[in-house]
């Protein structure tokens, strides 16, 4: 995984990461993430660069109350996925907030991207849910559509794109495919 950098100034991109299975399920019903793990082997993929340095390169995160609540129950288990790494949180109401570095935000996500997140960080990844990610996708924020697929097939659970109602061409700027099966599809998205 490389860090993409917007495209035409090389200074702020907004990537928006999601999981998921072939069908486009990011969320089984029981919101369960054991199909993350994946048994598979493909002998011509590749193994993917160090995670902590890769990690090290992200300077936001944004996500939903959803996602929050999520990963806050799992770092019950597993500890806090997203670090020491600034994260804003967007809802309307009112959550544990338990670490230092993550803040809520409430109100035009416009003004989030244009007046907190471009003057203060140059590689923010949306990392979920899928309301959000639409919403960004919607009024044109996001820069790049990172989705990296696994594989399996869910049959049900919470589609990634469900009623964008929109038309939005993108460009291909890169494909991956991992040893584990799983192939990771990077978007420009055109504006």
């Amino acid at each position: 995984m490389k860090p993409i950098m917007n495209m035409t100034t090389g200074t702020f991109a907004l990537t928006i990461h999601m999981v998921a299975s072939l069908d486009g399920m990011v969320a089984k019903k029981d919101n369960s993430v054991s199909w993350f793990e994946t048994s598979d082997y493909y002998e011509k993929g590749v193994t993917g660069q160090d995670p902590t340095e890769f990690l090290k390169t992200i300077d936001c995160y944004v996500m939903g109350s959803r996602t929050y609540e999520h990963a806050l129950e799992l770092s019950k288990s597993y500890g806090w996925a997203y670090g020491d790494t600034p994260t804003i949180v967007v809802t309307h109401r009112n959550l544990p907030i338990e670490r230092t570095n993550i803040e809520t935000f409430s109100g035009d996500l416009n003004e989030l991207v244009n007046e907190h997140l471009k003057p203060n960080y140059k590689n923010v990844w949306l990392v979920g849910g899928p309301m959000l990610a639409k919403d960004f996708i919607r009024l044109q924020l996001a820069d790049v559509i990172r989705l990296s697929i696994l594989p399996i097939i869910l049959g049900y659970g919470t589609p990634f794109f469900n009623h964008i109602e929109q038309e939005h061409a993108l460009h291909l700027k890169e494909v991956t495919a991992y040893k584990n099966g799983m192939v990771e599809l990077c978007y420009e998205v055109k504006k």
